[in-house]
């Protein structure tokens, strides 16, 4: 497209229809967007922001209106990251950038590269709506309020470490009562002080119960008096959350009395300045002292009175008990007539017992020579009974002996020997014969078998012992039968 084609197609003359040249919708888009870029390259807009959606890539998208009109805008998120005043629905903003145009929706919009509240009143509105959001949340509620501790060990201040702000607090507890104090220097208003604020909270928080640098036991977030622009950065959702977030009691000291932000509806005590913080952190060490001489006087007096009264009723009850002699008068009479009953009754228990003690003794008496007899008895069967054990245990040890020599006997006895087909040889008068040279002919013998005896006579000549015996017949005893 030419040049002269451009002027002629947005100067709102007539073409001819024969010169009408053909455009591209990404042309006419294009033209139309570079024309609005250059007229409009920088403006401020002020309208009420409604539709502010937050989309998961940082970027804002958002609509400025006024009663007549409504112009849609976008912030990116590089911007969005930077703004001081974070876009809300329903408040009132003057918005500074450029205005554009988004081919794919043939819609212009403003980009946004500065957001700032339209005065003092939409700073007041912004504030309303944020206070009821919390609200509805319950951060303000009474019921998450913790006590402060009666005397802390270490107080831990969040504040400017320059100004005059620390300088009195540190003056009012060195006043009061001296504590150990722990300082986190941030930035009290500007962009930066909201972060600052709120990683001071929660750094104390992070600090370890004991140690060299021990978690503080209550916290003082302090700040002077000023505009309500500077005293925006409490007000802020970072730091509310922080302070509701926090464990350690926190006392919110920041502007004058009449000043009011969102960190005092949350915080656990709100105090009008940071010298009243300071004295609402610890009590008044010389009140303290004569708070506990007080008591300590009044227990010395109360127990002074008591005792008083203990010793008026001791006395008053000794008033009131009869005389000694007359508690005494009737026991000692008592003990003198038992005493005078004590020896006729000594006497008549003595002789009671010497006559039961005689009975005794007579059915106990008998004669030394009873009791010799008696011993004598008891002696012998004494003895007796050992004796027969003795007999009894001998008898036994005899029994077993007879037994094993009656089996050794058996044992070796000639008897078992003729049960194996033996036979005993006896000559006359029983005269044994061991040997065949031992023999007499026609010698009357007796052979004694395991069954019985028989006898026989023994013929032929005696046996040459001295002659070799021959090969054939055996030499010796001859044939009994």
């Amino acid at each position: 497209m030419s040049e002269t084609d451009s002027v002629s197609l947005f100067s709102g003359g007539e073409p001819r229809q024969a010169n009408v040249v053909e455009f591209s919708v990404s042309e006419i888009s294009n033209a139309i967007k570079r024309m609005v870029e250059d007229g409009f390259a920088y403006v401020r807009v002020r309208g009420e922001l409604s539709g502010v959606k937050r989309h998961s890539s940082g970027h804002i998208y958002l609509d400025l209106k006024d009663d007549k009109a409504s112009l849609a805008g976008v912030i990116w998120s590089r911007t969005a990251r930077a703004l001081r005043v974070q876009p809300e629905n329903g408040i009132e903003v003057i918005a500074t950038g450029r205005i554009t145009t988004y081919p794919g929706q043939s819609k212009y919009q403003i980009v946004i590269d500065q957001l700032q509240l339209a005065g003092l009143g939409a700073l007041m509105q912004q504030l309303e709506l944020r206070r009821k959001a919390f609200a509805a949340e319950g951060l303000f509620d009474e019921a998450h309020k913790k006590p402060l501790p009666f005397l802390p060990e270490v107080i831990g201040v969040i504040t400017s470490p320059t100004g005059a702000v620390i300088r009195d607090i540190l003056h009012r507890l060195g006043d009061r009562f001296p504590r150990r104090v722990l300082v986190w220097p941030v930035a009290v208003q500007g962009e930066k002080s909201a972060a600052e604020v709120a990683a001071a909270i929660e750094g104390f928080n992070a600090l370890p119960a004991e140690g060299q640098i021990r978690r503080p036991d209550v916290l003082i977030v302090a700040r002077g008096g000023g505009s309500i622009e500077d005293l925006w950065s409490f007000n802020e959702e970072i730091v509310v959350r922080a302070a509701f977030a926090s464990t350690i009691p926190l006392i919110s000291a920041v502007g004058h009395e009449t000043d009011t932000t969102l960190i005092d509806h949350v915080s656990d005590r709100r105090a009008p300045t940071p010298t009243a913080a300071a004295e609402m952190a610890v009590p008044v060490r010389a009140d303290l002292m004569r708070h506990v001489q007080r008591d300590g006087d009044r227990l010395e007096a109360a127990r002074e009175r008591l005792f008083q009264l203990a010793r008026q009723r001791f006395t008053d009850l000794a008033r009131a008990l009869p005389r000694r002699d007359a508690i005494l008068a009737i026991p000692r009479q008592r003990f003198d007539l038992a005493a005078s009953k004590l020896a006729s009754a000594l006497v008549i228990m003595v002789q009671r017992q010497h006559t039961r003690f005689e009975r005794a003794a007579a059915a106990l008496t008998v004669t030394p020579l009873q009791q010799a007899a008696r011993r004598h008895q008891e002696r012998v069967r004494e003895v007796s009974d050992r004796m027969g054990l003795a007999v009894r245990r001998h008898l036994g040890d005899l029994t077993q002996t007879l037994s094993a020599q009656g089996k050794l006997l058996e044992t070796l006895s000639y008897k078992t020997t003729l049960s194996r087909g033996y036979a005993f040889v006896a000559g006359l008068k029983d005269r044994l014969i061991r040997r065949a040279a031992d023999i007499t002919p026609g010698e009357h013998l007796t052979l004694t078998f395991a069954d019985g005896n028989a006898s026989v006579t023994a013929d032929g000549d005696a046996p040459d012992t001295k002659k070799p015996r021959s090969k054939g017949k055996p030499v010796g005893q001859g044939d009994l039968f």
